[in-house]
C-alpha cells in the first residue's frame, strides 16, 4: 500500500535519528494517512489522504 498522499502528492521523509552522543541512524516520517469518504464528481469515494489536506479541503469547502 502506498504511502503517498493522493490529493497532495505528499510522501514519507526520510532523516536521521539522533542519540544523547548524537550518533546517526536513519529514519523514516510517513504521512499521516487516514480514510476518508470525499465526493469527486458527484459520487462518494472512500480514499485515504493525508489528515492535513483534509483539514484544508474541509476549510476551503466550509462556506458551501
Amino acid at each position: 500500500m502506498s504511502k503517498v498522499c493522493p490529493v497532495t502528492g505528499k510522501g514519507p521523509l526520510s532523516g536521521n535519528n539522533r542519540s544523547h552522543s548524537l550518533r546517526a541512524t536513519r529514519r523514516r516520517w510517513n504521512t499521516n494517512l487516514q480514510p476518508r469518504t470525499v465526493i469527486i464528481d458527484g459520487k462518494e469515494v472512500r480514499i485515504r489522504m493525508s489528515a492535513r489536506a483534509y483539514r484544508s479541503l474541509k476549510k476551503q469547502y466550509k462556506d458551501r
